[in-house]
């Protein structure tokens, strides 16, 4: 059987930065939730066969969305944990019985709406055939400033080979599930499996595929959105 690609979106989140009153990926960008376009995003391409998005148990919202426009392509797991990697490792246990070792399986965030599919095409055509796996970055262009105890500057730090952590993060499944069973603190898929002496390989993305983790960033979600999505962008 040749190798199939899976989307995974952690979706149990609070949103405890974002400061709304409901789980910021359901925050409404043109009349759909954030976490809509991210599945959106994924299925634009046909080399994904399922995405599936990982809920805290107790979530009604999901069922309360229209999700018609992705049909069986989208499937909901309601085994969410407490943290990032929790839902990831927990939504990857669940979804082992459709997923083989060697698949693959891009890990996107929920909040992260505007990933474009020259993007997602560019990760999958150079990973599909990597031994490790990798993720979509991009290079550094802020310079970095070290602050002091006193929020003051104590440093000037080069930005030389530094990169911008994205998603889609895309491994097999079978080194993820090793992975995230050794590091269970992570912030992303990829410092676990670095955690294995692995060296995941970085593919250039766009900054356009920003993460909304502030209420000032639903704007800018919304602009680049409409950007993309043109007249179409407030009936999708």
């Amino acid at each position: 059987m040749p190798t199939r690609f899976f989307g995974l979106i952690p979706a149990a989140g609070a949103g405890a930065r974002f400061g709304g009153r409901f789980p910021k990926q359901y925050t409404e960008v043109h009349g759909r939730t954030l976490l809509w376009f991210a599945v959106r995003a994924l299925l634009a391409d046909a080399r994904i066969d399922t995405v599936f998005v990982v809920l805290a148990p107790g979530d009604e919202t999901f069922r309360r969305q229209d999700w018609s426009a992705f049909g069986d392509r989208l499937a909901p797991l309601y085994c969410g944990g407490a943290t990032r990697a929790e839902s990831v490792r927990s939504g990857l246990i669940c979804a082992s019985d459709a997923i083989d070792l060697d698949d693959w399986v891009l890990v996107h965030d929920a909040a992260r709406p505007c990933l474009g599919a020259a993007d997602l095409a560019r990760l999958i055509d150079t990973l599909a055939r990597d031994a490790v796996g990798g993720i979509l970055a991009a290079p550094l262009a802020d310079t970095l400033k070290r602050a002091d105890a006193d929020e003051r500057v104590a440093a000037t730090e080069p930005r030389e080979g530094l990169w911008r952590a994205q998603t889609p993060q895309m491994f097999r499944l079978g080194t993820l599930l090793r992975a995230l069973d050794a590091a269970r603190d992570v912030t992303d898929e990829s410092a676990a499996v670095e955690a294995m002496g692995l060296k995941p390989r970085l593919v250039s993305g766009s900054a356009a595929n920003i993460k909304v983790t502030y209420p000032e960033d639903v704007t800018v979600a919304a602009a680049l959105l409409a950007s993309a999505d043109g007249p179409t962008a407030r009936r999708a």
